[in-house]
């Protein structure tokens, strides 16, 4: 299948289009597919025909499962380091202009949206979850850090739970989507491809998305919301990971497994994700998407990303051997060092 057929762009009636179809993949993105959505905001955005853009994904699986990971990894052990700053370049600029764009944007997520996937639906004015929507940011797992404008999105979410996602890479689906301001709706799965269908039609949008809507049932979050609260609500890392273990002594199973979880993930990018959330609650979109550049200029010339990429996707042998170990052994000022400014090399987002 050609780069162009992962990723159609087509008026339907009043919509914009966008349907995702790289089935083997989880429609992870690519370059081609990042150009071809940004090609077709800027035809769409002054075309008086179109009303509003809609994302589909032609397969049940996945909405989008990320970024091209793989591809970017061998970039990177062959040096290439300015093809892969090339692609998130144009990747945060896509997800600034989806965050100021001037019409409805509507994603339709029934199944897996994750890392790159994210970035292309949770910053458009509106992210209808059906009941296979499983969202994640999973990067700690792999010596990465949660981007696309999570420095900006998951600082904002309530109770902390925004910080306990990008630390922990937790899946959460439709109930809690809803609940914590990740999904905007909930729409019952059976019904999806009848929703794309209705946002062709030249109705008002509210109402089209009244007659959809559904409960998407019991959260799984809201169990341990205060814990999660009073954890990951702490000003510094050391804190939060204090705050887990008082609770997990206090008889937490929740605290304990969390505890368990942090342990086997990148250190590095935990204090990198957590450093994110700190700062970022104070940042407009556009710093926060300059600190997220500044952060992969440097992580992609670092150890752990590749040792990550190596254990979970290519050997696959879950044994990721991070560089420092422990989080007890991080060094505050090299966490520190990945958030300087890059001089003449700062990502520049168009107004």
């Amino acid at each position: 299948m050609s780069d162009e057929a992962y990723f159609t762009c087509e008026q339907r009636g009043a919509a914009g289009m966008v349907i995702l179809n790289r089935p083997k993949a989880l429609n992870a993105l690519n370059r081609p597919m990042v150009l071809s959505l940004l090609r077709a905001l800027d035809d769409w955005e002054n075309d008086p025909q179109i009303e509003r853009v809609v994302l589909v994904s032609a397969i049940e699986k996945a909405f989008c499962a990320g970024g091209d990971i793989r591809v970017l990894h061998d970039q990177g052990r062959a040096g290439e380091h300015e093809d892969m700053l090339r692609f998130w370049r144009e990747e945060y600029v896509l997800n600034a202009r989806i965050k100021h764009y001037p019409k409805p944007y509507i994603s339709l997520i029934d199944g897996i949206v994750m890392g790159g996937g994210v970035g292309i639906s949770l910053h458009g004015s509106h992210r209808i979850a059906g009941d296979r929507y499983l969202f994640a940011m999973p990067e700690v797992s792999i010596g990465f850090f949660p981007d696309v404008g999570a420095t900006y999105a998951l600082p904002r979410l309530p109770g902390a739970t925004g910080v306990y996602l990008a630390l922990t890479g937790d899946r959460v689906g439709a109930a809690d989507a809803l609940a914590i301001g990740l999904a905007t709706h909930a729409v019952p799965s059976a019904r999806m491809a009848e929703l794309a269908e209705a946002l062709t039609r030249r109705e008002a949008l509210d109402d089209i998305l009244a007659g959809f809507t559904h409960d998407p049932g019991p959260q799984k979050l809201a169990a341990d919301g205060k814990t999660i609260a009073e954890c990951f609500g702490a000003t510094s890392l050391p804190d939060v990971l204090a705050r887990l273990d008082r609770a997990a002594a206090d008889g937490s199973a929740f605290a304990g497994k969390v505890r368990q979880t942090l342990a086997v993930k990148s250190p590095t990018s935990i204090a990198i994700a957590f450093e994110q959330m700190r700062r970022g609650a104070g940042m407009d979109f556009a710093e926060a998407m300059r600190t997220e550049y500044r952060i992969v200029s440097r992580v992609i010339r670092a150890h752990d990303f590749y040792e990550g990429v190596r254990a979970v996707l290519i050997d696959k042998d879950k044994a990721p051997q991070w560089q420092p170990a422990t989080i007890e052994a991080l060094d505050p000022a090299a966490t520190e060092a990945y958030f300087a400014p890059l001089g003449a090399d700062e990502l520049v987002l168009e107004s």
